[in-house]
């Protein structure tokens, strides 16, 4: 097909958008990593954009000397691990169940679970039932109380219900009970929307920090996300007990950025290896036949 003028001109008008769009989109993120390695003078005058000025890495230096740092990373990846473990079991379960027409009282369940979506407890009922349940100064105060997202649910459950009934049937004749067709037939085939909510629950767990600022009080068992706010806050020693007088005003300086840096590595490293399930997943759960 030869293409006009006018689609030519399109062409390059969308290009140089779409390029000024990636622009904007990334140079926070790219402003707050030159930060992270800039010196304190730079910084306080304004004066790094894209690039580090006065290269500086003792705030890295200082962070990663600390046993805390690392005894609250390690923990942040137990609990995103596990945590998303038990949200996929349970959204899966929940969602494949309402997703079957034949259920008894399955609009009052999905009703029921909606209702959750706009109305909760409190914090003060929702603090004496952790507490109650034993559960404060523990991984599963972190894990348990936010298991299912109701959001996610709907999207999982929308797209068990597209997928046809008569896959479900012929595994049936073939001798597959209920959870066989789950295992065997149903999962291998929701392998976009499986990887997008793995996606959704990873990355709420790794930035959560309220709820193991409300139930945690051991240093040891916090996440990192609750090691660097308290970090930025002044609220505790960490990295800047073990830093010198001299050095005190430089990590002030960039703290914020190398902390911001630390926190969103690890998800930027997983995030590639899902984004491509990342829009086949919502689309697919999100349109109903």
């Amino acid at each position: 097909m030869i293409e006009s003028k006018s689609y030519k001109v399109f062409k390059v008008f969308n290009a140089i958008f779409l390029i000024l769009v990636v622009f904007i989109t990334l140079y926070p993120f790219l402003n707050v990593v030159a930060q992270s390695f800039s010196s304190e003078s730079y910084i306080n005058s304004g004066k790094v954009s894209l690039f580090p000025r006065g290269f500086n890495v003792e705030t890295y230096k200082t962070i990663s000397a600390d046993s805390m740092f690392w005894t609250n990373y390690k923990n942040t990846i137990i609990y995103t691990v596990v945590g998303t473990l038990i949200s996929m079991f349970m959204t899966t379960i929940f969602a494949y169940a309402l997703s079957k027409k034949r259920l008894m009282g399955r609009k009052f369940l999905t009703m029921f679970a909606v209702f959750t979506m706009f109305f909760s407890g409190g914090l003060i009922p929702n603090y004496v039932l952790i507490n109650y349940l034993g559960f404060n100064n523990t991984m599963w105060a972190i894990v348990v109380p936010g298991a299912i997202s109701i959001y996610n649910m709907l999207i999982m459950k929308s797209f068990f219900e597209n997928m046809p009934e008569e896959l479900e049937e012929a595994a049936a004749i073939d001798g597959l009970n209920t959870y066989g067709i789950l295992l065997r037939i149903i999962l291998p085939l929701s392998k976009a929307v499986m990887a997008t909510m793995v996606l959704f629950y990873a990355v709420g767990h790794w930035n959560s920090w309220f709820p193991a600022f409300l139930y945690l009080d051991k240093k040891e068992l916090f996440p990192v996300t609750i090691y660097l706010r308290n970090m930025i806050a002044g609220a505790t020693g960490g990295a800047s007990a073990g830093a010198s007088a001299d050095n005190l005003t430089q990590i002030a300086a960039n703290i914020k950025s190398v902390t911001m840096v630390l926190t969103i590595l690890p998800i930027l490293t997983i995030y590639p290896f899902v984004q491509r399930y990342f829009v086949t997943g919502i689309m697919l759960g999100s349109v109903k036949q």
